[in-house]
C-alpha cells in the first residue's frame, strides 16, 4: 500500500513538471524588475502575479498529461517521460478533478491580483477576459475536442502568453501605464520560451507524428526545427540588445553573460537525435531562460 502511495505521489508530481514553473515565473519576474527600475514596483503584486502563474503552469502541465493521453500522442511509442495518466496510476477522472481544482484556485488567486491592482471596473473585466482566455489556452493546448496544440498553434500561444501578455500585463499591474518599448523584452522572453516548446516537440516528434499532433517539428520537419530553435534563440537576445540601445540602458546586457548556455543547448539539440538524450536540454533552457530574466533584472537595477 505504502509503495501504491508512494508511486502514485510521484505520478502527481510528474504530472505537474515541476521544471516547468521557473519558465512559468520568467515573465513576472521581468516585468517586476522593469517596475522596480522605474520605482514603481509593488510587493503584493508581484506575490499574486507569481502565485496565479503558478497555478495557471501547473493546471496546463496537467491539462497536457490528460489531452496527450486521451488523443494518443502518450503512447507506447512515445520516448520522453512516462506521463501519470498514459501510465494509469492516476485516472482520467481523477486528473479532470485536478483540473477543476487549479483552474478555480488560479482563478481565485487572479481575482485578488486584480482586487489589489485595479481600481477601473473596465480594466477590471478587461483582465478578467484576458484571466479567462489564459485558462483556456491552458486547457485546451491538448484537451478538449480541437486541441490546438495538435494543429500547430502551441508555439504562437506560448510567445503571446509567456512573452507578451506576462511581462505586458504585469508591468500595467504594479504601474497602470505601458510602454511601446516594454514589447522589446517580452518578446525576448516569448521567443526563449517558444524554444522551450520546440525542444519539447523535437524530442516528440516520432510520437507526435504517429498522433496525428501537427506540431511545429512535424510541420517542418526535423532540421527545420533546429534552424527554427536557433533562430529564437538568437532573436531573443538581439531584442535585448535593440532594447538597450533604444532606451539608452545597458544594465540588463548582462543577461547576455547566459547567452553561451543558450547557443550550447542549441548546438546540443541539433546534434542529438534520441529522445532520451534531448530530454535534459528541455530542463537547461527553461533554467536558462530564468537566469537570463535573474541577469537582466539585476543589471537593470543595480547598473543602470
Amino acid at each position: 500500500m505504502d509503495n501504491n502511495l508512494s508511486s502514485k505521489k510521484q505520478a502527481w508530481l510528474h504530472a505537474i513538471r515541476l521544471r516547468t514553473l521557473p519558465l512559468a515565473l520568467a515573465s513576472i519576474l521581468m516585468a517586476s524588475f522593469i517596475a522596480w527600475s522605474h520605482e514603481l514596483f509593488k510587493w503584493d503584486v508581484f506575490i499574486l502575479a507569481a502565485l496565479t502563474t503558478t497555478l495557471l503552469q501547473i493546471l496546463s502541465n496537467l491539462a497536457n498529461d490528460y489531452g496527450d493521453s486521451i488523443h494518443g500522442a502518450d503512447s507506447d511509442d512515445r520516448e520522453g517521460p512516462i506521463r501519470a495518466v498514459q501510465s494509469g496510476i492516476i485516472q482520467p477522472k481523477e486528473m479532470k478533478k485536478a483540473m477543476i481544482l487549479f483552474g478555480a484556485l488560479s482563478f481565485i488567486c487572479g481575482l485578488g491580483l486584480l482586487y489589489v491592482s485595479l481600481d477601473s471596473w473596465v480594466i477590471f473585466f478587461t483582465f478578467i477576459g484576458i484571466g479567462f482566455l489564459s485558462i483556456f489556452a491552458a486547457v485546451n493546448y491538448t484537451s478538449g475536442t480541437n486541441p490546438y496544440g495538435y494543429m500547430g498553434l502551441g508555439d504562437i500561444s506560448v510567445f503571446l502568453f509567456f512573452g507578451l501578455v506576462g511581462v505586458l500585463g504585469t508591468y500595467f499591474l504594479h504601474t497602470m501605464s505601458f510602454s511601446k518599448s516594454l514589447l522589446l523584452p517580452a518578446i525576448s522572453l516569448g521567443f526563449f520560451s517558444t524554444s522551450v516548446l520546440n525542444i519539447n516537440n523535437i524530442r516528440d516528434i516520432t510520437s507526435d507524428q504517429l498522433a496525428g499532433k501537427k506540431s511545429i517539428p512535424v510541420r517542418i520537419g526535423r532540421k527545420a526545427a533546429v534552424r527554427y530553435n536557433w533562430t529564437l534563440i538568437i532573436l531573443g537576445n538581439l531584442s535585448l540588445i535593440l532594447f538597450s540601445i533604444l532606451e539608452e540602458n545597458y544594465g540588463g546586457l548582462l543577461a547576455l553573460s547566459v547567452s553561451p548556455l543558450m547557443i550550447n543547448i542549441a548546438y546540443n539539440v541539433g546534434k542529438k537525435t534520441q529522445s532520451k538524450d534531448l530530454d535534459p536540454y528541455l530542463k537547461k533552457m527553461a533554467i536558462s531562460t530564468l537566469f537570463w530574466v535573474l541577469a537582466f533584472g539585476i543589471g537593470l537595477v543595480v547598473f543602470s
